[in-house]
């Protein structure tokens, strides 16, 4: 809890770019508990008596921050002592100063010189309590991360670090006093979110001269251990790609970064102490390759793994190696894409792109615990949204996207993903919560519709090269009327009246067919309208099997290749494997050559890509809908239907599928299923609909 007596408080020098603070004080007894809560803008390192607080990095969430303001609150018992004790934290700019021009955050209304607030709850064996919050009798100093950018990178000059700054007993008689400083303009709430972590640490092996890889992209950064002369400086430049020349290929991803001092790179500037440890701080990369520069020849250096610790919620693998890299492509760049937000890449941009968040957002909630993740994000809805109900592209922005990079297909995450949490998880906190804001949203698309028709913003993103893509016409529509539907479900949920939803639902769908529809299928013709009629249920049930047929037919005769953006692609797998063409969807994900799933991973993809050309960036999660086919229907895991049912696709290339989610259980093989659930639960084997209790169950095939 942040006490209320706790000040924002600034160092002296308002330009350092890492300032740092400390306080000394004295505990008149042993603790028994001790409670921090901190929030340090952009972001903020946190040590007591020379100790990290915790093991999160970037630690302050990012929001907008002039409406809501997360601090972190830990127990720091084991930190104190009785008697002198210290506090020290280093500051970053992270989000909230962002000094680069990019997508406006650098014309944010929040962005301000680095900040903290600071309140320490100290409870004594004798029960008085002590408390130390930030206040004008803190001190500051220059801290020693000289140049920092979320994105373009660090530099740390080790010569200026104050050793014992955070220690008691540390000379401070040179440090001027912090001073009261104007917030950022937020509600302060404590975070409740899973942190930003280092998950893991990878070796990097030496393929070219002083360039490493990971054998995976990710995101994170390089930590190295260095031994050299005071004043060395060893840069560490990032990258995903590689020429075969063994040069670094940063042009796709430069294109927001160009003209700083530094852009995808760290420096460290050796103090020239003996062997020295380092990492960043107030940044992180994606990349797979580090190209390094400066080094002595006493020099190491390994990858971290950085992103939010999402739990894991599902497993699943089958006898295909293919489907079984897709799927670890999948949750890579699932895992790599949220930093307290769901990214669109976690190189170029950073940003919450809502239309990639929204259309992954399905297997997302398979693979992994996401609610709590998706109840902070929904909430930076809530502080975007403007008075008429629009919102912008990316969440959080600021002020940048309520003009460009929306439109329903996009702006639907604040609708359907709430549903979605609903479905899968059956908790309706996020419907609830929401609920104001969905209903001002769909409210906002009735401004922009023309009977029933809406057309605006972004289609069918990413379609394969010389495609004709689908009329956003057909999808913004189809968003309409699926947003109409979601909000009458919704309403069912929390016990709200569901009758005008039903009522706008059937108006839209009308429109789209009186538009849309001839002889029972979509115009134009083309992949994407087909899957988008069909698993938005815009046709009539008897013109349904006609229309999948035909979609199936338009795979085939384009080479089982997919012919889809982002969109079109959401919808195909539920399109056709619903309707029996199980096989074809196979073909068309494991096809080896372009455009295909295999492709990219034939080319040596840990991460899946934002193009199917692979010419843009190469972990993007926007077209990860296959992941959700393999767990739906491939292991028949429908936890999102009203009951729990079971009902895999048997397909012969397959001798066998495993798969995990919840509590479920699936595996089967040439002979037979075996199927454990939580709950009563349906297998829906052929023709047959065989009731399961909560247990294991085995069924022969």
């Amino acid at each position: 809890m942040m006490d209320p007596r706790a000040r924002w408080i600034a160092a002296a020098d308002t330009k350092n770019a890492s300032p740092l603070f400390r306080k000394e004080f004295t505990l008149p007894g042993k603790p028994r508990r001790a409670e921090l809560s901190v929030c340090g803008l952009g972001y903020g390192v946190t040590t007591l008596n020379g100790a990290p607080v915790t093991g999160d990095v970037l630690t302050t969430p990012l929001t907008r921050f002039d409406a809501t303001v997360l601090y972190c609150t830990y127990d720091v018992t084991g930190l104190l002592r009785e008697g002198r004790n210290a506090a020290g934290v280093m500051l970053g700019n992270g989000w909230y100063n962002d000094i680069s021009e990019t997508w406006d955050f650098e014309k944010a209304p929040w962005r301000h010189h680095p900040k903290l607030i600071f309140s320490l709850s100290v409870t004594l064996e004798t029960g008085e309590t002590v408390t130390v919050v930030s206040d004008s009798h803190w001190k500051s100093f220059g801290g020693p991360a000289v140049f920092n950018h979320v994105r373009c990178g660090e530099r740390y000059d080790a010569r200026l670090e104050q050793t014992g700054f955070d220690r008691p007993g540390f000379d401070d008689g040179a440090w001027p006093a912090a001073f009261v400083c104007r917030g950022p303009g937020g509600i302060l709430k404590e975070a409740a979110l899973p942190p930003i972590r280092v998950v893991e640490t990878l070796p990097m092996k030496e393929i070219f001269p002083r360039v490493y890889d990971t054998n995976q992209n990710l995101s994170g950064w390089a930590k190295i251990r260095v031994r050299g002369e005071a004043g060395r400086k060893v840069s560490l430049r990032y990258s995903e790609r590689i020429t075969p020349e063994g040069k670094l290929d940063t042009e796709r991803i430069d294109s927001f970064n160009r003209n700083y001092e530094l852009s995808h790179c760290d420096e460290y500037i050796c103090a020239g102490s003996g062997w020295e440890e380092w990492e960043p701080h107030f940044c992180y990369h994606g990349f797979r390759y580090v190209e390094v520069t400066g080094a002595p020849d006493d020099f190491e250096i390994a990858a971290r793994v950085v992103h939010t610790d999402l739990a894991s919620a599902g497993e699943f693998s089958c006898s295909d190696g293919m489907l079984n890299r897709i799927h670890s492509a999948s949750r890579w760049s699932t895992l790599t894409n949220f930093h307290s937000v769901p990214t669109d890449c976690p190189h170029r941009e950073q940003n919450g792109w809502t239309g990639d968040a929204l259309l992954s957002s399905e297997q997302a909630l398979m693979n992994f615990d996401m609610t709590a993740a998706y109840e902070k994000w929904l909430g930076d809805f809530r502080d975007v949204q403007r008075p008429n109900g629009a919102v912008p592209g990316i969440v959080p922005t600021g002020g940048w996207g309520f003009n460009w990079g929306s439109g329903p297909a996009w702006d639907s995450a604040l609708i359907l993903i709430p549903l979605y949490v609903w479905r899968y998880e059956k908790n309706d906190r996020l419907l609830r919560g929401m609920w104001d804001c969905m209903e001002r949203y769909l409210s906002f698309l009735g401004t922009m519709e023309e009977d029933g028709i809406v057309d605006f913003g972004l289609g069918d993103w990413c379609a394969p090269e010389k495609t004709a893509v689908c009329p956003t016409a057909i999808t913004d529509t189809a968003y309409y009327y699926a947003d109409a539907r979601a909000m009458a479900e919704g309403a069912e949920a929390v016990g709200k009246d569901a009758e005008p939803y039903r009522r706008l639902a059937e108006r839209v769908r009308g429109a789209f067919r009186a538009k849309f529809v001839r002889n029972g299928l979509p115009v134009p013709e083309g992949q994407t309208s087909l899957a988008c009629a069909l698993t938005q249920g815009l046709l009539e049930p008897e013109e349904e099997p006609a229309a999948a047929r035909r979609l199936a037919e338009l795979v085939e005769q384009n080479g089982y290749h997919i012919d889809c953006g982002i969109l079109g692609t959401k919808y195909i797998f539920r399109a056709l494997s619903d309707r029996g063409y199980g096989e074809v969807l196979y073909k068309m994900v494991t096809n080896p050559t372009y455009p295909s799933y295999a492709d990219w991973i034939n080319h040596g993809m840990t991460t899946l890509c934002e193009d199917w050309e692979m010419k843009n960036s190469l972990n993007h999660h926007m077209f990860s809908e296959v992941d959700l086919w393999f767990y739906r229907s491939l292991a028949g895991i429908r936890c999102d239907e009203k009951e729990l049912v079971i009902a895999p696709v048997f397909l012969k290339e397959l001798d066998w599928v495993r798969a995990s989610h919840g509590g479920i259980t699936v595996f089967w093989d040439r002979t037979r299923i075996t199927v454990t659930v939580p709950r009563d639960a349906t297998l829906a084997l052929g023709g047959r609909r065989i009731p399961l209790r909560a247990g294991t169950t085995t069924v022969e095939r």
